[in-house]
């Protein structure tokens, strides 16, 4: 099988662009592929609470309800402020697009680049802890673990990039078989209570650490991992069916509610049954032990747990290559980040993704609580600058209602602040300084490739070139000399291999595929201002290939010129450093490999050196 087949085969048949608007989800789709991390944090949350609160021995570990109610607290507010954000900003409201309007460049970039730390992280922490809880099953699987987990991470990535509609419909099975699963193991679980049926002593632990107000906050600061991905849904309205504002504020509702609803009812029940974490079995394996036993509806409640944990990183699958697209188009990230890919989804950021992923994952070989200090820090900074963001919003807009809404925000913006706060000081040199360390990096990394594209843009530009003053061309009747310039951007380097093109040929026209974002009507302005003597044809590209086109192209017009040699010219700019040929399309290599595949005898590159 060629390698096309294959591929055709794992990701499926190419979508034209006319299909995007079918990639929506509806609200029950986008509950499953936007809230998995969110809800599947119920897995985990209250056993990092335990964690914590164990060391003090076993008579505080009720303690817990009370950090669960207060992380719940922080969860409605949080529900509610976003609220506010998707109505702001029906488009998208995500904490980069939220701080970089309201609050600058800088803050705009810190809460980019915390959401895509945070983003790698959930991938890696939601494999990880889905993978242990399959050991938690089976045992014997222990040794394998992270190349289970690697596996596990090759198989989502395969299932987005086949689309959003279609990861979805792969993904809402698992989600809320797991919903169900919880909430009857919790109903069993408080009948039981009800009717007097648990009759389990309060274990007998070793205190290694004293109550303190610094141990209960670093409780509260690891229970806050239930609340990763929160802010998915408000990063994804696009992703949405019309009225997608609407309908990206009931599912943030619904969100909201059952990871509420899901948290306190486990950690509730943990503390009934007494459930200490230990390392062989996870702290809701334990309670799925207690309240179902050993039937084969526990089993079923591991594989549903095992399966939203794996697929909680859709989450970040949905909301991380959309991120980059979004820096990509701003000029702070690789362009090559801002392209769909052949099913409608952005391919390149999908794959980036998982490459750093299985990167952390073969560094902590697959330990949670390795990890998991790292987690939370920059999920928080993002909700911080994002609702400090939307109050100035507020401020500057002025709609009626705003003092309540602002309010809103305001408080979110507060309470997460602190917990940042909390954050910060209990997990810092539990190794979230280098979550601290990453951020400025990321942004020194975004600002250079902005600075970049930047000296490029303005060494290729033709604002300054006068108008050339061409005359139409005089068509001869013997074509003896042919030329075809390809045209990505009518730019300097273009125009050099226009003025090539002029020297060397009786007969030239320039092709120039257009992807779906091209400015027609500027392009050609511009064109009859620089090269009124050459024809300009547009190809249409329904589905967003360059190459495929050009080739077709090509083929016909050397049909139409028979026993004379075409001469394929192609213009490209050679950047100062060979790194930074990595920030630009490879396009010409593609197309010179596929011309000489397609036996074009003369293909020219005219480079312009920048």
């Amino acid at each position: 099988m060629s390698f096309s087949g294959l591929k055709r085969l794992l990701i499926g048949k190419s979508l034209p662009t006319s299909a995007a608007s079918e990639e929506r989800l509806t609200r029950f789709a986008a509950l499953a592929v936007l809230s998995s991390d969110a809800l599947s944090s119920v897995a985990y949350a209250t056993e990092e609470i335990l964690k914590v609160l164990v060391l003090t021995g076993g008579a505080y570990l009720g303690i817990s309800i009370w950090i669960a109610c207060a992380i719940a607290l922080l969860l409605l507010i949080l529900t509610l402020s976003y609220q506010q954000t998707i109505r702001a900003y029906p488009n998208g409201g995500g904490a980069y697009i939220v701080a970089h309007e309201n609050l600058g460049i800088y803050p705009g970039l810190v809460a980019a680049a915390s959401l895509m730390i945070d983003y790698i992280l959930t991938v890696t922490v939601s494999i990880a802890s889905g993978v242990d809880n399959l050991i938690s099953a089976v045992p014997q699987l222990a040794g394998i673990k992270v190349g289970l987990c690697l596996v596990f991470i090759f198989l989502i990535m395969l299932a987005n990039l086949r689309g959003i509609r279609e990861s979805a419909n792969i993904f809402m099975m698992p989600t809320y078989a797991f919903i169900l699963s919880v909430f009857i193991m919790i109903v069993v679980g408080f009948y039981n209570q009800a009717t007097g049926q648990i009759h389990i002593a309060p274990p007998i632990l070793n205190a290694a650490e004293p109550l303190g107000i610094f141990l209960i906050l670093r409780a509260f600061s690891q229970g806050c991992t239930a609340l990763t991905g929160v802010e998915a849904i408000s990063n994804g309205v696009p992703a949405f069916k019309p009225p997608e504002w609407q309908n990206a504020r009931i599912t943030m509702l619904y969100m909201g509610g059952i990871l509420g609803a899901m948290f306190l009812g486990i950690t509730h029940l943990a503390n009934v049954y007494h459930i200490v974490p230990t390392n062989n079995e996870t702290v809701i394996s334990q309670l799925a032990h207690q309240t179902l036993g050993n039937s084969p509806f526990y089993y079923f409640v591991q594989l549903a747990t095992l399966l939203i944990l794996l697929l909680a990183a859709n989450t970040s699958y949905a909301d991380f290559p959309r991120l980059s697209s979004l820096l990509a188009r701003d000029g702070y990230l690789p362009r090559q980040l801002a392209l769909l890919g052949e099913r409608l989804a952005f391919s390149n950021g999908i794959i980036l993704l998982s490459i750093f992923a299985a990167v952390l994952i073969i560094i902590f070989k697959g330990s949670v609580d390795a990890i998991i200090s790292l987690y939370a820090l920059g999920v928080f900074t993002s909700f911080t600058l994002s609702q400090v963001g939307m109050v100035r919003h507020w401020f500057k807009e002025r709609t009626p209602g705003w003092h309540g809404r602002a309010a809103m925000n305001g408080l979110g913006a507060m309470t997460t602040a602190v917990v940042l706060v909390v954050i910060l000081q209990t997990k810092f040199l539990a190794g979230a300084w280098i979550v601290v360390v990453a951020i400025p990096v990321f942004v020194s990394l975004f600002m250079a490739i902005k600075r970049h594209y930047t000296y490029v843009a303005e060494q290729l530009s033709i604002q300054e070139l006068p108008p050339r003053g061409y005359i139409s061309r005089p068509k001869t009747e013997v074509v003896n000399h042919p030329a075809v310039v390809v045209v990505g951007h009518l730019n300097k380097g273009t125009v050099e291999a226009l003025d090539y093109a002029r020297s060397i040929a009786d007969e030239i026209v320039a092709v120039h595929v257009d992807l779906g974002g091209t400015d027609r009507e500027r392009l050609q302005e511009q064109w009859k201002q620089l090269e009124p003597d050459i024809n300009l044809v547009i190809l249409e590209s329904p589905y967003r290939a360059i190459v495929e086109p050009i080739v077709d192209f090509i083929s016909k017009y050397e049909a139409d010129h028979p026993g004379v040699l075409s001469t394929i010219i192609i213009p490209a700019f050679v950047t100062r450093n060979w790194w930074e040929g990595f920030l630009h399309n490879q396009t010409t290599l593609f197309l010179k490999a596929a011309l000489y595949a397609h036996k074009s005898r003369v293909v020219t590159t005219v480079r312009y050196y920048l």
